[in-house]
This record gives structure tokens, sequence and C-alpha cells, in this order.
């Protein structure tokens, strides 16, 4: 019988399953704190075998390969969504698994993530679940302009499709259905909020931060997002809200946009650690790796305070990577390098973090020219 509410002290091993960037960091937090990590991954060599204690190597659905992970760990945790949730569950079988294989589904499927957003009470852009050319043709009276998304896989702008008016619509062909339709949301800006719940319900939110992209990408992270205080608040307030919701154990991303009209609509959800929440690696105490590895083996919750002010950069492609000796020349930046060796178009190869004193985040102009070039 698994014990869902144990506790992991210092020595136990943590199973991350895949070995991305984010199984990285959170290997790193882990042995800051005393854990050893396994790591499931597809292939041999990945950015967080290279830093974590062991690995096996197999399919995240392959029910022998999964196992043998889970004999080796004592408690397993993701670090990206495209895991198989059928996997998950048979892991669940065997150890804890933190966040829950039933959130992963919920953040895995955009039509089953909007149905319990809704149940959470937050509010959301207006949408509607299209599951073939009937429910295509039906979208001449929901609304120009929109976005079609499909309901799986999609990440970093990829699956989506804008839609300006009905000519556009009716031109579509060959989509991959199921799709969630979306009215096209005028906003100001982006925010996220990175919020952890413990093993005993406690709740800990990062600041609110605003996020901005280039070529649908996350460009830069700005910390705290120049926003007012009451609805910097009201952004934790509504994460913390989902995090009840779905009974989180564990670290979440949760995105909103901040409409022209002065509301808030949740976005989506990313169970896990995720790319806003960066800039809290060099601008708190405890940064959202930490915060992760404490809910998911279950130690106390610190506060989630913030001691500086951040801009946090994307490092993608070659382009950016061109940029790495300057940054290494820089006296006030805190580069974080992946451990990936193909610098492609497109890929995210590292981050850097700029901190700033509390009050003192640059404005648009000084934006502009603060990554080294």
């Amino acid at each position: 019988m698994i014990d869902q509410h144990a506790v992991f002290a210092p020595g136990s091993t943590i199973g991350i399953i895949g070995g991305g960037q984010l199984g990285r960091m959170s290997a790193m937090a882990a042995a800051r704190l005393g854990y050893r990590v396994h790591i499931l991954n597809t292939a041999a060599t990945s950015p967080a075998i290279e830093v974590s204690a062991s690995a096996t190597v197999g399919s995240y659905d392959d029910p022998e390969a999964l196992k043998a992970f889970a004999e080796k760990c004592d408690v397993v945790t993701f670090e990206f969504e495209n895991v198989s949730a059928e996997g998950l569950a048979l892991l669940e079988r065997y150890r804890p698994v933190r966040p829950a294989g039933a959130i992963l589904q919920v953040s895995q499927d955009r039509i089953l993530e909007k149905t319990r957003l809704t149940q959470a009470g937050v509010s959301l852009a207006p949408w509607r679940a299209v599951h073939g050319p009937d429910d295509l043709a039906s979208l001449h009276d929901f609304g120009f302009p929109l976005i079609l998304k499909t309901t799986r896989f999609g990440y970093d702008g990829k699956g989506q499709f804008r839609v300006a008016d009905a000519a556009e619509l009716d031109a579509l062909q060959d989509l991959p259905y199921p799709l969630v339709a979306e009215k096209r949301i005028d906003f100001a800006r982006e925010l996220s909020v990175m919020v952890a719940r413990g093993l005993d319900g406690q709740t800990r939110c990062f600041d609110t931060v605003e996020n901005r992209h280039r070529d649908g990408i996350l460009d830069i992270t700005l910390a705290p997002a120049p926003i007012a205080p009451a609805l910097a608040q009201e952004a934790q307030s509504m994460a913390v809200r989902i995090a009840e919701e779905l009974e989180l154990v564990g670290l979440m991303g949760v995105e909103m946009f901040h409409a022209a009209d002065g509301s808030l609509l949740v976005n989506e959800i990313a169970p896990r650690p995720h790319n806003s929440g960066h800039w809290t690696m060099n601008a708190c105490l405890v940064d959202q790796f930490e915060m992760h590895i404490r809910a998911v083996t279950g130690l106390p919750l610190p506060s989630a305070t913030r001691h500086s002010d951040a801009v946090m950069h994307n490092l993608i492609g070659p382009d950016d990577m061109a940029r790495v000796p300057a940054i290494l020349a820089a006296d006030d930046m805190a580069l974080h390098l992946y451990g990936k060796n193909d610098a492609r178009p497109g890929r995210k190869m590292g981050h850097v973090n700029s901190i700033f004193p509390k009050g003192a985040l640059p404005g648009e102009l000084a934006l502009n020219h603060l990554l080294p070039r």
C-alpha cells in the first residue's frame, strides 16, 4: 500500500521523469538539500542526467522501464508535461507521484484543463471545444479574431492557428482535431505566478511577474511585474485557488492575461517548475526548484520572499549563445547554461538573470540595452 502522505528525508532518492533543463535544475536543488536524484529519460545523455546520481533509459510508457525506475526511487515527480499519463498511473502503483498523475492529465488536455479551471472559479477567455469540422463551422457565430490550439502537446507557440476572419476559417483544412477555439484577447501583458502546495495543504506564492515573448518563445521575465499591488495579489489568489482545487502537491506555474479592460484571465497551468520562474534562482533565498523539491518530499515550505528585483533573459539558439562571452565578462549577470551541445534556432540553451535592488527594476529604455550584444 502506497503511503500518499509519506515524508522523505534528505538521503532519499527522488525520481524525475524527463531529462531536460528543468530536471537538471531540479536535480541540482535536490542535491543541495542532500537528496539523490534518479532520472528516467528516453536517451542515455541529457542535461538532467549529467548532474544526477543515476538514470534509467527507457520509454515513459514501457512497463518494464517504469518498474525498474520506480524500484530505484522513493518518490517520483516530472519535469515536463509530455509524459505518458498511463505511465504515471502505472508508477503510482509503486511509488508516490507528486504532483499526482491526475493533475498531469488536466494540464495535458486543454479541454479538460479549461473545464477544471472553470470549476475552480477563475476567469478564462471565452472558448469552445472543436472536435471536428461541424464544430469548426459553428465558429462563425463565435466571433473573430480567434486562435485554434491543439488540445495536447503544444508549447512555445507550437500547435496554434490564428484565424482573423470567416474567410481564413473556411480555408482551413486537415486540422489535428480535437482543438480548442479561444477568443483573441486584447491584453496589456502576460503575467504568471509560481505557486507551491505542500502535503499539509500549505501554499506559497512567488511574486507575480510579467512575461514577454519573441517568436512565440518566452524572451524575458520581469520580477516583479510592473503592475498595481492589488492586481499582483489577485493573480496570486487565483493561483492558490487552482492549486487547492487540484489538490496539488508540488509546484505549478499559472499563466494569465491582464486584459486591456483590466480583467485577469487564466490562460494555462504547468504543474512543474517553469521558465517564467527562473528569476527566482538569484532573486530569492529559496528558488522555485528547491520549493518544488521541498513540496514533493514533504519538507516544510519556507517563505517565497523576493530579496531583489530581477530580469530573466532566455538564451535561445546560436545568436544568443554568441553573447555568452560578453555575459561572462559582465559584473552584474548570473549565467545558467543547460549543457546542450547543439544551439539550434529556437532552442533554449540557458538563461541569464540580472539582479537589482528591490524597487529598482529598470525602465523600458534600459531594458532594451540590458543584455550584452
